[in-house]
């Protein structure tokens, strides 16, 4: 196989795809527009944490933010982010921008895959078009273009670029051959070839979709449960009983797949006449968990001693456990909230990037030894510093005789609840 290989978009998907190719031999054009975030790669350092330094350094790797050095590859791969607006409709941007700087150096044979997770239509409807037009080369005839959604999952030592089963698709069946081959070189898990282009970025949003509406019927089963004083771990546990019971739990739903994917189906399902209620009623559930946080904390607050201006410290901003990525945290929803009842809100993460969550939240994070004696502590995300340190580490952080602690991911052990500590779970 004597594709040269480009990858678009440096970020949790795409620099674990160009190591990985690297590393197999291929010659890897790696582009981003970041150039903070090349310089760091250069130098030998992955800020997410997905990379080893030694990954970076592969023979036949180059690091660029020059458009013009994609040049130089036949087989691109476009991993940019698709995000969502203000209005919680797909955002496209990024795509697009990726699409024309590629058009301005495309060439006959080259063949473009998309791994950005888009709604059914999307490669073929705008994409495509923007290649031909910016290439002047003829679609299908000049390049060919293909689909193959990405499936990395942040921090997961254990499932891995190369040994996940990969979906493949294009626009013709030479071209999906070549895909297949090409994919092949480094995916040990082996492929899987849509039917059609369309079908492949439906299996995407779809897979994240089907997550989110499940755990939204944990998390309301969790609002009820929290009405009727009844633990929802326990409930869970009783049901987990049951042979097919599916292992769901609740819990606040960011990031940048299971929290944005379902806004894609919904947009191209109401753009045909037909509105998803099922996949809106799970977004509005689990958009709603961390005011319900929030507001439990706020109430357990009316009862504590004293006087002065309550404070609350939370543990863990990152929208999951053991990453640094912040991409649609729904832990700025419980922060929003307590402030607007006039809470001062501390917050530590051992993983976050602090200059990141200051740019893009206003955030900042505070030292764990620096944090000052608080009302209520929220354990927020399952970092394993936190799941380490359980109540040895917890306690010191609360005011003396009386304290709240909201366990929203369940870490802590409830049979051993220090005296004059009153323990929530979600």
């Amino acid at each position: 196989m004597n594709r040269r290989i480009s990858v678009m978009g440096l970020g949790y998907v795409g620099l674990p795809v160009a190591t990985t190719f690297a590393r197999a031999g291929h010659q890897v054009v790696a582009f981003d527009i970041d150039l903070r975030r090349i310089s760091e790669l250069r130098e030998g350092h992955d800020r997410t944490g997905e990379v080893s330094a030694r990954a970076l350094t592969a023979p036949g790797l180059k690091f660029t933010s020059d458009a013009r050095d994609l040049a130089a590859a036949d087989f691109h791969i476009v991993t940019v982010p698709t995000p969502i607006d203000a209005s919680k409709q797909p955002d496209l941007e990024p795509l697009r921008q990726a699409s024309i700087a590629l058009g301005g150096v495309l060439k006959k044979g080259d063949i473009v895959v998309y791994e950005s997770t888009v709604y059914p239509g999307v490669t073929e409807d705008v994409c495509a078009p923007i290649l031909e037009k910016i290439s002047g080369l003829r679609w299908r005839t000049d390049f060919n273009v293909g689909y193959s959604p990405e499936r990395i999952n942040p921090g997961d030592k254990e499932r891995r670029f190369d040994n996940i089963l990969k979906i493949v698709s294009a626009d013709t069946p030479q071209a999906l051959d070549i895909i297949d081959e090409v994919y092949r070189s480094v995916v040990t898990a082996g492929t899987h070839h849509a039917s059609s282009i369309k079908i492949a970025e439906f299996a995407k949003v779809l897979e994240n979709t089907q997550r989110d509406v499940n755990i939204a019927l944990i998390n309301e089963i969790a609002l009820i449960c929290d009405r009727l004083a009844i633990d929802t771990q326990d409930v869970l546990a009783a049901a987990g009983t049951k042979w097919n019971f599916l292992p769901f739990r609740p819990g606040l739903v960011g990031g940048h797949c299971i929290g944005v994917d379902p806004f894609y189906i919904a947009h191209k399902a109401e753009e045909i006449g037909y509105h998803p209620h099922v996949i809106h009623s799970g977004r509005r559930v689990n958009d709603g968990m961390g005011v319900h946080v929030a507001n439990r904390v706020a109430r357990s607050l009316m009862q504590r001693p004293g006087a002065g201006q309550p404070v609350v410290t939370i543990l863990g901003v990152t929208f999951k456990e053991n990453v640094p990525d912040i991409r649609n945290t729904r832990v700025i929803d419980i922060v929003r909230e307590l402030e607007n009842y006039g809470v001062t809100v501390q917050l530590h993460d051992p993983q976050a990037d602090r200059d990141l969550l200051k740019e893009s939240y206003g955030l900042v994070l505070t030292e764990l030894e620096q944090l000052k004696p608080a009302d209520a502590v929220i354990v927020a995300v399952a970092h394993e510093p936190y799941r380490k340190g359980g109540w040895t580490l917890l306690t010191p952080l609360l005011k003396p005789a009386w304290g709240f602690v909201a366990d929203v991911p369940g870490l802590l052990d409830r049979k051993h609840v220090p005296p004059g500590i009153t323990l929530w779970r979600l």
